[in-house]
């Protein structure tokens, strides 16, 4: 089987890195709230409809479920973000275990051909 290469030390804090900066950027770059009373992180979803509102646009259909707070929509997104990455693990998971066992099963069949 031949030899992975090695691994280079400095790939993993350097990547860490990376994401620390392109995180604070984001967070030194977002827009400040005009007022006292607005989020500095008003989603897409409703800073468009608000703008359509003002546009005298009515919607198509109304929602079927509407959460009670932002802290349960919150959660709910975020239970929906889990079960997501969840499912993506679990698929990118079996779909390495699979390549493995591949590999592992032409390696077999190599190794009990004679030799010429």
């Amino acid at each position: 089987m031949p030899e992975s290469p090695r691994r280079k030390p400095w790939v993993t804090p350097l990547l860490l890195a990376a994401v620390a900066a392109i995180f604070a950027l984001s967070m030194a770059l977002a827009p400040r709230p005009a007022g006292d009373g607005q989020e500095a992180f008003a989603g897409t979803d409703s800073v468009v409809t608000e703008m359509l509102a003002d546009n005298g646009v009515t919607p198509w259909f109304e929602p079927l479920f509407e959460p009670g707070s932002g802290e349960v929509e919150s959660g709910l997104f975020a239970l929906q973000a889990g079960l997501g990455g969840g499912l993506l693990g679990y698929a990118l998971g079996n779909l390495r275990g699979r390549h493995q066992q591949r590999r592992e099963d032409q390696d077999a069949a190599a190794s009990r051909e004679p030799a010429a």
